[in-house]
């Protein structure tokens, strides 16, 4: 009984082994038929070779590079805090009813807004957040939904409103809760007990500057002007998303 069995390109049949011709090159014509179903004369498939696209070199006017340089980076916290009146939450009659309250922030939606003056940079921002409280003799949780402002200024010793601000990712560090305290009513008529909601967050902040380097690595400022202060800086903030 003869055994047959394949390799690749060769088909082998007892003890004879017969090699296919190679495929042909041009415009991918079919291959002899006398190749088994696998073999490569059989798939009519081409063979493409690509090159690297060649890279060419920038026409540059000047030999002095645009860098940045570090004007300073730290780690800074920044508090996002409001009080809720009992009012919001319908089961809530007695601030002595409640069992517990849980805060749960939605890092992912946070909205802020940023700007450097004059050795300093100034944050303000929202943070959304679900507040569920747990009350005495009441089966489902009261649940509210809402926004928490938060607002820092850091100290930042060599920034001027021209530099650039980088911030990571906003990090929950502790979250704090405190009821019975007096906030005004929902329609402003006058004070009821409330709930002291605190977010304490924490950010890396990074600000760098852009200068001009020149081939003997000398550094020079392209605005040497960037840090003079002529008027009282005031911002109005764009309104965050959803607000």
């Amino acid at each position: 009984m003869s055994s047959r069995k394949y390799y690749k390109s060769v088909v082998m049949s007892g003890n004879q082994a017969k090699k296919c011709k190679p495929c042909p090159k041009r415009k991918c014509k079919p291959c002899p038929k006398r190749c088994f179903k696998d073999d490569c004369c059989t798939r009519k498939t081409c063979e493409c070779n690509f090159k690297k696209p060649d890279f060419k070199p920038a026409k540059l006017t000047s030999d002095c590079f645009v860098v940045h340089s570090l004007v300073g980076s730290k780690s800074v916290q920044k508090v996002a805090e409001t009080t809720l009146p009992i009012t919001l939450f319908p089961n809530l009659l007695d601030i002595s009813d409640l069992v517990s309250v849980d805060v749960v922030p939605n890092l992912d939606e946070i909205t802020q807004n940023a700007r450097i003056i004059k050795d300093k940079v100034v944050n303000i921002g929202l943070v959304p957040a679900t507040i569920s409280v747990t009350i005495a003799g009441v089966a489902t949780p009261d649940v509210v939904t809402t926004t928490i402002p938060f607002q820092a200024h850091t100290d930042f010793f060599g920034a001027c409103p021209e530099d650039m601000l980088q911030e990571t990712p906003l990090e929950v560090e502790g979250i704090f809760t405190q009821p019975g305290v007096e906030v005004v009513d929902a329609i402003g008529t006058g004070f009821v007990e409330g709930i002291l909601v605190k977010i304490v967050l924490r950010t890396q902040i990074t600000v760098t500057r852009q200068v001009i380097k020149d081939q003997k690595g000398n550094l020079c400022e392209i605005n040497p002007n960037r840090c003079e202060i002529t008027d009282t800086p005031s911002f109005t903030f764009p309104t965050p998303n959803g607000g």
